[in-house]
């Protein structure tokens, strides 16, 4: 256990560069004090590991040191073959780059894992697309790419949900892809917004540059906006009784969120779902047609009724 933990201690050094003992304990989830006996251990052994006090101080290794040690676990390769069929990377422009880096990975392999790394590779794919989305283009992803890493600001034609596109000057922090969705964190006005890219209909890299704060954490700001969005969204509470097998279905469908569910009389159960919006609620409903009862609201059985009658003026 302790060899594993000097092997990720000397990678993360290597990788990262200097590192406080605080972010070392805090990444290895084990004490400051710990951290220490080991960066003596790592010393001992022939490490050139040195620490740096004061204000930007923390462990290095000493300049132009590498190790060729990968420490890779049989169950760490195998992870890393499920990112090999994720279409983020096709979208990035990287599928090529990753192929050829994991070949060369799998050529330094021992050879006990390259046997269970192909077998992994034959047997599972990830496919990230759903059934019904079609796959559209993203043009201007390589320029907001570009624009992240020079960190460059671009000038966008951005088109809402509603309204006429709009000309739009962005400080672009970070890109990230939510189900194969990808979406750009930028900077406007002072303040921090997100765009969906496939509504960016044309992008323009300027010669500006500007400073990305050095503290900021992409992940930490999308769980955040994420969460601060889903408090946003709209509620429509619906009732019903249904039967247990629709039930089933129902719970299952990922758009429709059952907030409770208790039995009534045989094969028959009463639900609870927030389906958003009056409209979403009546064209959800009308799908089940006699296996769905509405209980509440009134005015969504009063809407079914309506509905129904014009289907049979319709096809009478």
């Amino acid at each position: 256990m302790r060899a594993d933990r000097l092997l990720n201690i000397l990678l993360h050094l290597q990788a990262k560069g200097r590192t406080t003992a605080k972010e070392l304990s805090k990444k290895l989830e084990i004490s400051e004090r710990t951290v220490h006996r080991d960066m003596e251990a790592l010393s001992a052994a022939g490490i050139p590991i040195y620490a740096e006090r004061g204000i930007g101080g923390g462990w290095s290794l000493s300049d132009g040191y590498r190790t060729n040690l990968t420490g890779f676990k049989k169950e760490e390769v195998i992870s890393l073959l499920l990112v090999h069929s994720s279409r983020v990377l096709e979208d990035l422009g990287k599928k090529k780059d990753f192929d050829s880096a994991f070949v060369k990975l799998l050529a330094a392999l021992p050879p006990a894992y390259k046997k269970d790394a192909e077998t992994a590779r034959q047997r599972i794919h990830i496919d990230g697309l759903g059934w019904h989305r079609v796959i559209k283009e993203l043009p201007v992803l390589p320029v907001l790419q570009d624009a992240v890493w020079e960190e460059k600001k671009v000038k966008i034609i951005y088109e809402k949900e509603a309204g006429k596109p709009e000309e739009r000057i962005i400080e672009p922090y970070g890109l990230v892809a939510k189900d194969n969705i990808w979406y750009v964190v930028a900077k406007r006005s002072k303040e921090m917004r997100v765009y969906r890219i496939s509504r960016i209909k044309e992008a323009t890299l300027t010669t500006e540059r500007f400073e990305r704060p050095k503290k900021f954490d992409l992940a930490k700001y999308w769980e955040e906006w994420i969460t601060e969005f889903k408090s946003r969204v709209p509620k429509y509470i619906v009732k019903v009784k249904i039967s247990e097998a629709d039930a089933d279905h129902v719970k299952r469908i990922s758009y429709v969120k059952c907030l409770n569910i208790k039995p009534m009389e045989k094969g028959f159960v009463e639900m609870t779902l927030d389906l958003e919006t009056r409209e979403w609620a009546l064209g959800s409903m009308l799908q089940y047609c006699d296996s769905v009862f509405v209980l509440e609201p009134l005015e969504l059985q009063e809407a079914i009724r309506h509905k129904a009658k014009q289907i049979l003026k319709t096809y009478g």
